[in-house]
């Protein structure tokens, strides 16, 4: 895994990343020499990246973003977020983009089927579900069975969403049965109805929760370990700028990319 710092160093890590890689279809759809200087990477890489990824990367995906267009100037990365499920099928509509990071295999699936995804998905992080309650939490949740109680108002994502999935899998396991006030598209809109207090509780990312800082409260339930979701990303077949999905991917990838990620409580690969 190729190491990323800051400014000049940053770049130069990423000409390497992307060198090194060359000859990975996943990664980059070029062979350039392994001796390719910045400057030279610089010029390869250029215009704007198109990324669409999964609404728990928001806050990790945006940070990347930065670092990455400070790397390469004059460039730009537009992120799409959501739920992967629904830009999956934003994808083999033909909505044009650069790079899909999905929060399931089963989404990036979806793509890959169609024949639409550039060569072969890569795991890059994992994710573990929580609950957050509100702050100081009022109701006194506890546990994963606690979300039954009657009067609760509990919030989870849609099934079709890979944190809704998740949350499915570890109710099974419990043998638990939940009638939610509402099923939203994506975590952020699910984790948003317990910020706004129109929900008692949701079930989420602990990257989220950790995102929410003082809005929310978490509440751990060992279930979630037996629902824990895979992160795959991967450049898309027919990416307008297929240099730039190899590029930013290589970040995420890095050691520096990498750190961003697991600093924000998402799990190695």
């Amino acid at each position: 895994m190729c190491a990323v710092a800051g400014g000049a160093a940053l770049l130069l890590a990423l000409s390497a990343c992307s060198s090194s890689s060359s000859s990975d279809k996943s990664t980059s759809s070029e062979k350039p020499s392994s001796g390719a200087s910045a400057t030279g990477a610089q010029k390869k890489v250029s215009g704007t990246v198109v990324v669409f990824a999964a609404a728990s990367l928001k806050e990790t995906f945006t940070a990347l973003g930065k670092d990455f267009q400070q790397a390469y100037p004059g460039t730009k990365v537009v992120f799409s977020f959501g739920g992967s499920d629904q830009l999956a099928a934003s994808i083999t509509g033909g909505a044009p983009a650069d790079v899909f990071a999905a929060a399931s295999p089963a989404t990036m699936k979806t793509v890959t089927d169609k024949g639409d995804a550039a060569g072969t998905p890569a795991d890059f992080v994992r994710n573990q579900l929580e609950i957050a309650t509100l702050p100081g939490n009022p109701k006194q949740i506890r546990t994963l069975k606690d979300l039954t109680k009657s009067g609760l108002s509990v919030v989870l994502c849609a099934k079709t969403v890979p944190c809704g999935a998740a949350a499915q899998k570890a109710l099974s396991a419990s043998g638990l049965k939940l009638t939610p006030k509402s099923y939203e598209q994506d975590v952020k809109s699910a984790l948003t109805k317990v910020e706004l207090k129109e929900a008692d509780a949701a079930v989420v990312y602990q990257t989220d929760v950790n995102s929410a800082g003082s809005k929310v409260q978490g509440v751990n339930f060992p279930e979630s370990a037996k629902a824990i979701n895979e992160y795959p990303i991967a450049p898309l077949k027919d990416a307008p700028n297929p240099d730039g999905a190899a590029a930013f991917i290589a970040l995420v990838k890095s050691a520096e990319g990498q750190k961003v990620l697991t600093q924000a409580g998402f799990l190695n690969p």
